[in-house]
């Protein structure tokens, strides 16, 4: 399964994702929420994923430009970004966001935004989250995004210290029992000093997830923001995988 969280309206670093996830095999394509926000091409994103028939879940950017959540719980920047995103995504892109689900489950693999305490806003960047997490976790394997970095972490039988790892590309996690969350970082909008576009692909026979990072156009991502006159801090940061 590949696993694309928080391609946030970035069509060329979707685009770039999908053209190497095709070039490792997969068998199904899964999202973790937050689609639109930031970027310049919601319409273009969601399209994509109803062509490709991915499955997913909402997140909070989601919420708020489908008109369910208020925005002053964001920051200025997002409320901004999200104001745009409202006024010019299509109706059908609309009704795609309002029918996110927060939570899914998909056999032994569960999906959420956040963390399952708090899908829409909590995030899985805390030992105290991550607790919270496990202890409403039914599957083997969950997965998340919100944070935009990836990692890997596993709960041992017997209630154990927790496992924590973070990978860089081409790791390849094999985390062993227990009960395991991934994050497979951002499609759209990295924040760990890495530009390039990240997702994983998850192998549950093999009972390993490897993560991989995809260069693409963000010039042209950039461009586009620009035009649409979105906040520069957000064009900017693009650059800096910040």
């Amino acid at each position: 399964m590949a696993l694309l969280a928080d391609i946030h309206s970035n069509l060329a670093a979707l685009d770039a994702v999908l053209r190497d996830a095709n070039g490792q095999g997969f068998d199904a394509c899964w999202h973790l929420g937050d689609v639109v926000g930031y970027g310049p091409d919601p319409d273009q994103v969601v399209e994509r994923l109803v062509e490709l028939r991915v499955a997913g879940v909402g997140g909070n950017h989601d919420g708020a430009a489908a008109g369910l959540l208020p925005l002053d719980q964001f920051t200025p920047l997002a409320a901004e970004a999200n104001r745009w995103t409202a006024r010019a995504i299509a109706p059908e892109t609309r009704e795609f966001l309002r029918g996110l689900p927060q939570m899914v489950r998909e056999g032994e693999v569960t999906l959420v935004h956040g963390t399952l305490a708090d899908p829409l806003w909590e995030y899985f960047s805390t030992y105290e989250a991550a607790e919270r997490h496990f202890e409403l976790q039914e599957t083997r394997w969950s997965v998340a995004g919100h944070t935009h970095l990836p990692l890997v972490v596993r709960q041992p039988p017997g209630g154990a210290e927790l496992d924590i790892v973070v990978p860089e590309h081409r790791t390849v996690v094999t985390p062993g029992p227990g009960q395991v969350c991934i994050n497979p970082g951002s499609v759209g909008q990295p924040r760990d000093g890495d530009p390039r576009a990240g997702y994983a692909i998850l192998d549950i026979g093999a009972g390993e997830v490897a993560f991989r990072r995809v260069e693409y156009d963000i010039a042209a991502t950039q461009q586009r923001m620009a035009a649409a006159r979105l906040p520069g801090p957000l064009i900017e940061r693009l650059t800096r995988g910040r």
